[in-house]
């Protein structure tokens, strides 16, 4: 700790007065004022330092409401002055930083407006709220915009798929593999802690070793398909960044051989996806955010796709708030797990911590066998991996960093 305070102090004896001055400038915007009414640092403020601070102030320099004083700054509502704000943040700060301001604005400000315009919605920084946002706008978006917020979707698409996929298919076909034992492997497949369990009535205490009588191995991958894979996305408007993740997710599953997957979405309706699942773009821009929802009857869908129900995981991707008869979700619930199907709710599918859900659902689900998991894109590849081999994943999900089983 003292060498923590050493180290900050050491950083700060460098920093020269009017530096610190400046910093606490744009930090505390224009109302940083000295005793004199002078703006603090402002006449030392550069032109670049000035319009850092415009783009700021525009957007954060607000009065509280009813206090009479008018706000501090503002986009406007011309093109011209969301196209130069737009410009100055990207200048001035990283793609990460440059994510947050645009939902901040779009937000704080109410800037929707920006994305109805297509020179305006080239010059934002695309990242995944972004996308959800454009793919629940999808049916307000007038046709000369379209093409354009499909480009931008299909830029966080093609990142995302870029650094999850590779990951979800190793672990996709790595459980596969792994659930397919062989009695007779090869030397390179030998499951080295299963075959040691089995021969543990064989240690021989003069060699201090198990000498194994039976090798237990992995088996290799058939050309058959393995398992059959249904993927159920909650449309509801709280559901929006899950909604990518899903999709993406989704699509990487149908495209891998091995697996049989269907996708499909559901509000009060259900939709389904499987036709579109080959390019994520026209999964997202398919479903369609907002509305009620009705598990009960999304589960009533995925039971008419099972047909193998031992060889099937359905992935519910849902905050669990059924807008329909609950009792009929518990039901249907309660029958595909019967059938022998894994069941797996996962009540977020993305990066922004604690989410709401239903907690008296995630409890009748617990009752069920049927784990609630809330989970970060990176750590999905290994869930589905573990789902596929069949564990116990409320077990499995507290050793695992990005899984979060709920209560």
């Amino acid at each position: 700790m003292d060498a923590g305070r050493h180290a900050g102090g050491s950083l700060m004896s460098r920093v020269s007065e009017w530096e610190r001055d400046r910093r606490w400038r744009l930090v505390l915007g224009a109302e940083a004022e000295d005793a004199d009414g002078q703006r603090a640092a402002a006449a030392g403020l550069s032109v670049d330092d000035r319009r850092l601070d415009g783009a700021l102030g525009a957007l954060y320099d607000q009065r509280p409401a009813g206090s009479g004083r008018s706000r501090g700054g503002g986009l406007g509502a011309s093109k011209p002055a969301v196209a130069r704000w737009l410009g100055d943040i990207r200048r001035y700060f990283p793609a990460s930083v440059v994510q947050v301001l645009q939902r901040d604005a779009i937000e704080r400000l109410d800037l929707r407006q920006l994305l109805f315009e297509p020179e305006l919605l080239a010059g934002v920084q695309p990242d995944v709220h972004l996308a959800a946002l454009l793919v629940e706008l999808n049916r307000l978006l007038p046709d000369e915009t379209r093409a354009t917020a499909r480009q931008v979707v299909r830029t966080v698409v093609d990142q995302l798929t870029e650094r999850l996929a590779e990951r979800t298919r190793q672990a996709t076909l790595g459980a596969l593999a792994r659930s397919q034992r062989s009695r007779r492997p090869r030397p390179a497949d030998i499951d080295w802690l299963h075959t040691v369990q089995a021969n543990l009535a064989h240690y021989q205490p003069q060699y201090r070793t198990v000498i194994p009588e039976r090798l237990v191995g992995y088996g290799r991958r058939q050309r058959s398909l393995a398992r059959d894979v249904v993927v159920a996305i909650d449309q509801s408007g709280s559901m929006a960044d899950s909604v990518v993740y899903a999709g993406v997710f989704g699509s990487v599953l149908a495209a891998l051989p091995a697996l049989r997957t269907a996708v499909i979405g559901f509000d009060t309706e259900v939709t389904d996806l499987t036709a579109l699942a080959a390019d994520p773009v026209d999964v997202l821009f398919g479903v369609q955010l907002g509305g009620g929802t009705d598990i009960a009857r999304a589960l009533g869908y995925c039971q008419q796709l099972v047909t193998r129900p031992t060889e099937t995981v359905v992935v519910l991707v849902s905050d669990l708030f059924e807008g329909g008869d609950v009792r009929l979700l518990e039901a249907r619930a309660a029958a595909l797990v019967r059938a022998g199907v894994t069941v797996v709710a996962l009540v977020t599918l993305s990066d922004d911590g604690a989410p709401a859900y239903d907690h008296g659902q995630v409890q009748r689900f617990a009752a069920l066998g049927i784990p609630s998991l809330a989970c970060t894109p990176d750590a999905f590849p290994d869930l589905f991996a573990a789902a596929l081999e069949r564990r116990e994943l409320i077990g499995w999900a507290d050793a695992r960093p990005g899984v979060v089983a709920v209560h």
